[in-house]
């Protein structure tokens, strides 16, 4: 399952060779959320950690990425493994108002009228 989140990338950290066969490189993407903005971790593994070299702290990504999870020694562990990075434009839509509600054509009938004044329209209800 792939995901994908939209955040400023606040720290990237060197390739780290985990064995001979394994490298990983970790880096952290700043996301405004209210009043307390995230700052949140990825991985990148392999071939992949080259491509965060073309990104500079301060930036606006989009970072696509997958759940990896683990058990170690009766610990759980959980990475979110970043697989794409898309540099977004700096300069977001601005948010638009929903449309405006259209006039209603006849307005509800006032509860103090008269139920004989009242229009009640027919309907292809059965019931």
């Amino acid at each position: 399952m792939s995901f994908e989140v939209v955040g400023k990338l606040y720290k990237k950290f060197n390739t780290e060779n985990k064995t001979e066969k394994f490298r990983a490189r970790e880096f952290v993407i700043e996301i405004a959320d209210g009043n307390y903005p995230q700052l949140i971790k990825f991985q990148l593994v392999q071939d992949r950690c080259d491509i965060l070299d073309a990104y500079q702290e301060g930036d606006e990504i989009k970072v696509f990425f997958d759940l990896r999870g683990r058990e170690w020694n009766e610990k759980f562990f959980t990475n979110l493994n970043a697989w794409r990075i898309e540099k977004t434009s700096s300069e977001t839509a601005a948010p638009q108002a929903p449309p405006a509600a259209a006039p209603a054509e006849a307005p509800f009938p006032d509860a103090s009228e008269e139920p004989s004044q009242q229009v009640i329209e027919d309907d292809d209800l059965p019931f």
